[in-house]
């Protein structure tokens, strides 16, 4: 375990060496390509059990989750409830991707905007009652110019109102596990009772990169709807300057200050980092990179094969064996950057199964570790059925012995 510190405390001071200083100064016109402020950032490192790592960000909350796994990294007054502003949009086009993907709506669809839509206010593509646009361009209004009227009329066609749609997300919200977020509106405009809290974005934000049609949306950096009539420039800038960057959405209020849910990924490895209540946009932008930077200097993915498994005895069975199969995360397991031959796998394997047993029962675990740390586990499951031996099936197999025999 302190081994694994001190390798993380090194890359974050290695990180830190390079980072400029009055980040929250610099304009974006002054930035070149790639090369947006990697963090307000500072280290804090003391001396307990190990080396331990604190970064300072410029935001009141802040979280960083592998998308992979779903594993906090980093968090820093994570269960905070703040108002979410457009970062409500996570939801919302959750909401969307699933009605997408259940065949309820189409990308095709025409759909035809309301007052209450055209009036709804904030950002927005200037939507006119009475007209109509497909799903398709309404998404891509959505996720690039974060626009409030393109929300609302599609909310409206998935639930018949915004009202209706609005308790949609609060109940996907509890499926979640979205313990301290409340949504009081499909946008993210201010509202007593919206609030969301940096953990829970960061729950939704990776159900959503489960469906990905939405990066195809969520990866413009530029686009126009209406036949070039209106242009769109997304509002998250991270998708222009920062390599392997997927979305994710950017949220600006009053209330909330500069919020942004940024996700990003390289060889293999998702990372989500979301920051709440940053005081300009430059410092929620160089906040998000610090986060992501942080992550790929010290974690990585890689593919698991598992052991070598022998079949587990049955009682009572029509097959004293069955075989046995481990089923090893599909995006792999996140370690520590450069540990890959320090990890190990460990088989725990009940002493046996009781028939009958179906094909997929779980048998055991395997837990994956490093110098000592568990990172992952994953189960080990039973290969095929074993029907329970009853009276009747051993006098048909007496049976068939003797007949063999004769």
């Amino acid at each position: 375990m302190k081994g694994i510190k001190k390798l993380l405390a090194a890359g974050l001071a290695g990180l830190l060496l390079t980072m400029p200083v009055g980040a929250e100064e610099t304009t974006w016109e002054e930035i070149p390509n790639a090369n947006i402020p990697a963090a307000v950032i500072q280290k804090e490192v003391a001396e307990a059990e190990g080396m331990q790592v604190a970064l300072s960000l410029p935001v009141k909350s802040a979280i960083l989750i592998d998308q992979n796994t779903g594993t906090v990294r980093y968090e820093m007054n994570a269960d905070e409830k703040l108002p979410p502003a457009s970062i409500t949009k996570i939801m919302s086009l959750l909401l969307f991707m699933e009605a997408l993907d259940s065949g309820k709506i189409a990308l095709t669809d025409t759909v035809t905007c309301s007052e209450a839509a055209a009036g709804f206010g904030g950002s927005q593509i200037w939507l006119k009652p009475g007209e109509e646009m497909t799903v398709d361009d309404l998404l891509k209004a959505v996720a690039v110019q974060s626009a409030n009227d393109a929300t609302v009329c599609l909310a409206e066609y998935v639930a018949g109102s915004e009202e209706a749609f609005v308790q949609l997300m609060n109940q996907k919200a509890a499926e979640l596990g979205m313990e301290n977020t409340h949504f009081a509106c499909c946008a993210g405009l201010d509202n007593e009772g919206h609030y969301s809290t940096a953990r829970d974005i960061a729950l939704m934000s990776r159900a959503l990169l489960q469906h990905p049609k939405i990066t195809d949306y969520t990866t413009i950096w530029m686009d126009t709807l209406r036949n070039g009539a209106t242009s769109l420039v997304n509002t998250n800038r991270l998708v222009r300057f920062y390599q392997g960057a997927t979305g994710l959405k950017t949220g600006t209020t009053n209330g909330a200050g500069c919020c942004l849910s940024a996700s990003a990924s390289r060889d293999g490895l998702g990372l989500i980092a979301v920051v709440l209540g940053a005081g300009n946009s430059n410092d929620r932008f160089a906040a998000a990179r610090a986060l992501l930077d942080w992550g790929y200097a010290n974690l990585a993915a890689v593919n698991i094969t598992p052991p070598e498994l022998e079949p587990l005895a049955v009682t009572h069975g029509t097959e004293p064996l069955v075989e046995l199969t481990a089923i090893p995360p599909a995006g792999g397991v996140v370690i520590p950057k450069g540990q890959r031959e320090a990890m190990t796998q460990t088989v725990n394997l009940a002493e046996s199964l009781e028939a009958p047993i179906a094909a997929g029962t779980e048998a055991g675990t395997v837990t994956v570790t490093v110098e000592g740390q568990t990172v992952a586990s994953y189960p080990v499951v039973t290969a095929a059925a074993v029907e329970r031996m009853t009276f009747g099936r051993a006098f048909q197999r007496l049976g068939q012995g003797l007949l063999a025999m004769g």
